[in-house]
């Protein structure tokens, strides 16, 4: 009886640790990415990225200059995204966070786009923004503030967010990211703009379209 108390016990406590699981903390102090010709027989493969000898990191590794230039918004969303992840800053590897810069023209948008592997927190630093969430299937509840200089919003891992410039004069915003890489998908893109395209008939009945618009959209993208 008592063997049995005590595998039910341990069965128990391996459950739990699962339930609870989640991504380790780095096993030491930096984990600085190589680039693609740095990598070696001797590179360690981790979160991603080949990590250098930490005896030759440099302050270099830990830094990005320029986040004070505003991003070229001539664009047909009016916006611009400067990125500041471990492409640009190798020091960031296995730390798990990253950063943004968006500069919006007036009535510019960061489209209707969704980060698989990071939430975001954003402040605007000049202008108003209108900015939004969608919920999961199947309550798709819509969740929208309009955002003035100081203010901030969380946009959730995984969901459809956007940002979109209400205002007559240009905005900037700085965003932060709980990935050192999260991805983004922007929907009208990854939908319309596949390569190679999406049969029209599936998006033709996806969004209840007639395939003439469907067809046309994808020319667009």
């Amino acid at each position: 009886m008592m063997r049995a108390y005590l595998v039910t016990v341990a069965l128990f406590a391996l459950a739990f640790s699962l339930a609870f699981a989640s991504d380790p903390s780095p096993l030491q102090d930096f984990c600085v990415a190589l680039k693609d010709k740095e990598y070696s027989e001797s590179a360690v493969f981790v979160n991603g990225k080949f990590c250098k000898d930490p005896k030759q990191a440099k302050a270099e590794d830990f830094f990005f200059e320029g986040l004070n230039i505003p991003g070229n918004t001539e664009n047909l969303q009016g916006s611009n995204v400067t990125t500041v992840n471990v492409d640009q800053i190798a020091g960031l590897n296995t730390l798990g966070i990253s950063l943004a810069r968006i500069d919006f023209a007036p009535y510019g948008q960061n489209p209707p786009h969704t980060h698989p592997r990071g939430t975001e927190i954003l402040v605007v630093l000049e202008g108003s923004l209108y900015v939004g969430f969608v919920t999961s299937n199947t309550d798709n509840r819509l969740f929208t503030k309009v955002l003035n200089k100081g203010d901030v919003f969380v946009f959730p891992v995984g969901l459809i967010h956007f940002q979109f410039n209400v205002g007559k004069t240009n905005a900037i915003a700085i965003a932060a990211l709980s990935s050192q890489n999260a991805g983004v998908i922007t929907i009208a893109n990854a939908v319309f703009g596949s390569d190679p395209p999406i049969n029209p008939d599936v998006l033709t009945k996806a969004f209840q379209l007639d395939k003439n618009v469907v067809e046309h959209l994808q020319k667009l993208f």
